[in-house]
């Protein structure tokens, strides 16, 4: 491979789509998502909220193809252009234009960050390590946008949990893709990594033309990083909409059975939610009294 190939840019799939339709999913017989419809534009983040047990996993990985759907249309596109029928394709075209970044991903021993990202350029090398010319520039350009090039060497063992999130992230934005998938992106995380990991998501989506679907447990986080969000209960979507439009007090109150306030975050405007148990009331009632 000549120095010119090294570092030319790979061509980058942008402005994807993804339209889900009808989704119904059952483990042993017993449906668990019921009628899912949910659209992934690029450019946004839309968020996948809800109880545990609600079908936010379940849903994301029949996005992504690893869990079979009962009945339902997965579609592929651009917008204003034509659609695939995400479900026609093989495996390899599928994995060029959807990423997963599934839980608890462990460090491999042995491997360093730099071959770690290199696993997200599999569906373009085909049988027999087929040459992949744009490979080396992709990997270049992941490790630089999660800001890990100078782990590159470093063996995977060696980093905290924060890092190697950031690493996987990497090897997934590696394939190259015009669309994300994040089950959970930040569990596990500290404060500091959480914040930052989700700055990241933001950036990609913003900068990059991505569109990102993400499983969030923190009502908080998904109101600060999403531009749509999508309340799930009992395997079905009961609410799509802006963050203003979801996260009401009485909605999140009903959805999650426990007394849900919702306010504005005075410093940065955006919504903040708080749930109220035994002890916060207790204190209310001391506080009304005194």
């Amino acid at each position: 491979m000549s120095s010119g190939e090294e570092t030319s840019e790979p061509s980058r799939p942008r402005g994807h789509e993804l339209i889900a339709r009808d989704v119904t999913v059952a483990y042993d017989g017993t449906d668990v998502v019921h009628e899912a419809a949910i659209m992934l534009r690029p450019g946004h983040v839309t968020a996948l909220v809800g109880p545990n047990g609600s079908g936010k996993s379940t849903l994301l990985r029949t996005l992504a193809r690893l869990q079979r759907a009962r009945t339902g249309t997965l579609g592929l596109g651009t917008e204003g252009g034509d659609t695939t029928d995400g479900l026609a394709l093989t495996a390899r075209e599928f994995s060029r234009r959807v990423a997963l970044l599934t839980q608890g991903r462990t460090a491999p021993s042995g491997l360093t960050v730099r071959d770690i990202v290199e696993f997200g350029r599999y569906p373009y090398r085909g049988r027999w390590g087929r040459a992949d010319p744009d490979g080396a520039a992709a990997v270049r350009r992941a490790l630089a946008l999660t800001d890990v090039e100078s782990l590159a060497d470093r063996g995977a063992e060696h980093l905290s949990g924060g890092q190697l999130q950031r690493v996987w992230l990497a090897s997934c934005l590696a394939q190259d893709t015009g669309v994300l998938l994040l089950d959970e992106p930040t569990t596990y995380l500290d404060l500091r990594y959480q914040v930052e990991l989700l700055d990241l998501v933001r950036d990609l989506a913003d900068d990059q033309g991505i569109a990102v679907g993400v499983v969030l447990h923190d009502l908080d986080q998904a109101a600060a990083v999403a531009d749509r969000i999508a309340l799930l209960h009992a395997g079905r979507i009961v609410a799509d909409g802006t963050p203003e439009d979801v996260l009401t007090a009485e909605r999140l109150t009903e959805t999650y059975g426990i007394r849900i306030e919702v306010d504005t975050d005075p410093l940065t405007g955006r919504l903040r939610t708080r749930a109220i148990g035994r002890h916060h009331a207790r204190t209310e009632r001391l506080s009304t009294t005194s």
